[in-house]
């Protein structure tokens, strides 16, 4: 070894590499194209459309219970006494089919819920399916 080496300063030579993004790129286009080409493979399946009732049945009118704040009930805006309340429900009921038999109760904010459950109950014992609680 010679003196004059030692007292030269090494220089560090950068390690080797790959550069990757050349070859993502190519990876990414290869991608695009096998997705191009690729057939696609669609399920088929039977779709039936339902046919018209020849005899549409006529709109049916949505029946509103409504309670005022001094408690009188009107359905459907006619006055109706608390105790004839189930049979008028009950003939209306058996008018309608199973999907039409929906009640819609509207009651002030201040009037407690629990004089709404009797409510309910007839309605459901009248032969009700659905009832709808509203904030009049």
């Amino acid at each position: 070894m010679d003196i004059h080496e030692e007292a030269r300063p090494r220089v560090q030579s950068p390690s080797p590499s790959i550069n990757v993004t050349p070859l993502i790129d190519v990876l990414l286009v290869l991608l695009i194209i096998f997705m191009v080409i690729s057939p696609h493979h669609e399920q088929k399946l039977p779709v039936t459309s339902p046919e018209p009732r020849p005899d549409s049945p006529r709109s049916i009118e949505a029946l509103v219970l409504t309670m005022s704040a001094e408690l009188q009930l009107e359905l459907n805006s006619k006055a109706i006494g608390a105790e004839e309340l189930k049979p008028v429900l009950a003939g209306l009921m058996k008018q309608r089919t199973v999907e039409h038999r929906t009640l819609l109760i509207k009651a002030p904010a201040q009037i407690p819920y629990d004089l709404v459950v009797p409510l309910i109950d007839s309605a459901k014992g009248a032969g009700v399916i659905t009832v709808g609680l509203l904030q009049g």
